[in-house]
Formats: structure tokens, sequence, C-alpha cells
């Protein structure tokens, strides 16, 4: 059986495409490009050089950041009247920081067969050399552009305890690798590879401290930031903790029980707060018994 999909029903192949290096597309996208009706591009000129680089020739339809609601109302009908049109980004699997998003998402509305061509994907290569923990990750896309927004937005993530994965332009490159010192630590683990599977690729390991100066000017490109998560909360004495909490539960209301308590034995106020409402239930069971 032919692994490719009939185009008498209608379906979107969503087709990741090389990051860098153009052997890295795979025999089933080649074939899916070949035989698709339409293939929709973030921009048509660079993957009409990678289509001619594989000397194939197929319409081209331009679906980016800026037009693709307009877009995804504009091709359904396509797809709808048994069209396999093919999905793909300037470089890596689509939809993965990239456009395609409403137009995935019309198509499961519409019933439309939406199938995935899997390929080449920035996040997953750095994540796969970096040496830091694999099997949970969190993958946080490109930081706010601003250094107060991006400051904010890293503080929400400082706690996360998965390794976190971000892209970063190469003009921002250094400001957000301050930020992220000041916020997340400059002690914790990290890698910056820079132009995957391509000529100039650069992966740099060490500490956030260190990165900055490690580049040395290395800051063309794109690059993908990978960065050991926090360290696990340690799990407090729940006997002590919970002494606490009866203690100041029974003379103030439930919340400055909890930030009392947490201040008192420096933990984070969600642990406690957690805890808190299971001691309250406890001792509400045990009062109808």
């Amino acid at each position: 059986m032919s692994s490719l999909v009939s185009n008498k029903t209608g379906c979107l192949s969503v087709v990741a495409t090389p990051i860098g290096n153009l052997q890295d597309i795979s025999a089933r996208a080649l074939a899916v490009l070949r035989q698709v009706d339409r293939v929709m591009a973030e921009d048509t000129r660079r993957t009409r050089a990678l289509l001619q680089h594989f000397a194939i020739n197929r319409p081209l339809l331009a679906l980016h950041e800026h037009n693709e609601d307009k877009m995804s109302a504009t091709v359904l009908p396509y797809l709808l009247a048994g069209e396999h049109l093919a999905l793909v980004t300037d470089a890596g699997t689509p939809l993965i920081s990239d456009p395609g998003y409403p137009l995935v998402r019309a198509c499961r509305a519409a019933g439309v067969d939406v199938t995935p061509i899997p390929g080449p994907s920035a996040l997953i290569s750095a994540l796969s050399v970096s040496g830091l923990p694999t099997d949970r990750f969190y993958f946080a896309g490109f930081p706010p552009r601003k250094s107060l927004a991006r400051r904010d937005w890293l503080a929400q993530l400082a706690g996360q305890t998965a390794t976190l994965v971000f892209y970063e332009a190469s003009h921002r490159i250094l400001a957000c690798l301050d930020d992220m010192v000041e916020i997340l630590g400059a002690q914790r683990q990290a890698t910056c590879a820079r132009e995957l599977t391509k000529l100039h690729e650069t992966i740099l390991n060490g500490e956030l401290g260190s990165l900055s100066g490690q580049l040395s000017g290395q800051i063309k490109g794109e690059f993908v930031l990978v960065v050991a998560g926090a360290d696990a909360p340690v799990l407090p004495d729940e006997a002590e903790l919970d002494h606490h909490l009866v203690t100041l539960m029974a003379e103030l209301p439930l919340k400055q029980a909890v930030s009392l308590t947490a201040k008192l034995l420096g933990l984070k106020r969600n642990q406690v707060y957690q805890r808190a409402l299971q001691c309250q239930h406890h001792f509400a069971g045990s009062s109808q018994s």
C-alpha cells in the first residue's frame, strides 16, 4: 500500500522541510510535494528554490503570519473539493513558532484530513545534543522582544522544573541571555545552538552566565537556547507544616494562615495552600463524623 495520501477525498499534508542541510529532507516529503495539487508556503521564494533543487514544479500559494486567517478561508474550498495540499514553512516543521495553526484548525473543524509528514525540527535537534534532561521539556518559543516584558515572562518560567527550550533572533540573543542570567540565574546549565545543520553550525555548552562570552561575536544566524529547569522544590516536613497550619488556621483566615506559614518555613505559597486545603478537608470530615 502506498504511503501517500490519496487526493480523492481532500487532504492537508503538513510537511517538514530542512532547517539547513538539504539532505535532511525525507523521501516521503519529496514524494508528497511531487504529488500535491498546491503547496502553501511561508515564503514562496524560498520554497520555490527548494522545490527547484529537487526538480519539483507545483503551484505555490503564500501563507504567512499576516494573511493566514484570510488564506485559510481561501484554500478550504480547494480541500473540500478533494484537492491534496501541502503546507510548508521556511525551514523545519510548520506551526512550531511558524504559521499554519488557523488552517489546521479550520481543516479539523470542516472534517478535512490533516496528516503529518515529519522531519527536521530545530527545537528537537538542539534538545537532542544539549546534554540536558529530555524526558520532560517545555518549549516556550520566542521570548518577548522588549526587555521588561521578557523579564516578566521569564519570571513566570523560573520555577519550571522541565528543561526549557527557546528560539531567539540574532539581534536579540545577547540581550536575551543577559535577562536569562538575571532572572533564571547565571549558574543554570544551558546550550546555545546556532545555525543547526548548516555550514557554520555552532553548539555551545556551559552555565548561562558564560554563554555570552563564548559567542565571541558569533551572533549571526538563528538560535535555539536550551536551559536546565529549576531544581525540584524542597518537600516540607509534613508534621511541622501541619502543626503550623492547624495552629494558625484556628486563629486566622485561610489565606493569611497560608502566607504566614510559607514565610515561617521558607516554602512556596502554592505548596502550603494545597496542604492547607487537605487539612481543612480532613478536619471538616472529622467534625461531621
